[in-house]
């Protein structure tokens, strides 16, 4: 059933690629052990699904909004994708369906590779603008 419902929506079973989780620039990154084709896709963001309200009381910075009424909260250990690191000159992009948070390849990406995807401009905001962005592309500017 859930197997023809995909197919009806254009989007078949999808498998994550193998990754790791290592050391990065920022800390702890999750890094691709297989090369991954663009549009391929990587790895679901996965936790539970809160309304927004309840999620604002929650102190973690593993929130990932899918809309002005449904946040879902990453911080499980077991949500291997929270490793994923910002970055201003990403190479895989979020893209939402429903209350799922599949991450997708933007360009082809090299086995070994560090995958990262754009926060966005609330998370920059709030959080990365004033300790000043440490993604790679932005630490190789004079």
């Amino acid at each position: 059933m859930i197997q023809s419902t995909l197919k009806k929506l254009g989007r078949p079973k999808q498998s994550p690629v193998a990754v790791s989780v290592k050391r990065s620039t920022t800390g702890l990154g999750l890094f691709t052990e297989e090369p991954i084709k663009r549009r391929q896709f990587v790895i679901e963001y996965k936790g539970r699904v809160l309304a927004d309200a309840k999620a604002q009381e929650l102190n973690t910075k593993y929130l990932f909004v899918i809309n002005r009424n449904w946040t879902i909260d990453g911080s499980s250990r077991r949500n291997t994708a929270r490793y994923i690191n910002h970055s201003c000159k990403p190479n895989c992009e979020p893209e939402i369906y429903g209350h799922q948070i599949k991450i997708y390849a933007r360009r082809n990406i090299k086995q070994g590779e560090e995958l990262t995807y754009d926060y966005g401009k609330e998370y920059w905001d709030g959080y990365i603008k004033p300790q000043g962005c440490r993604c790679a592309t932005c630490l190789a500017r004079p």
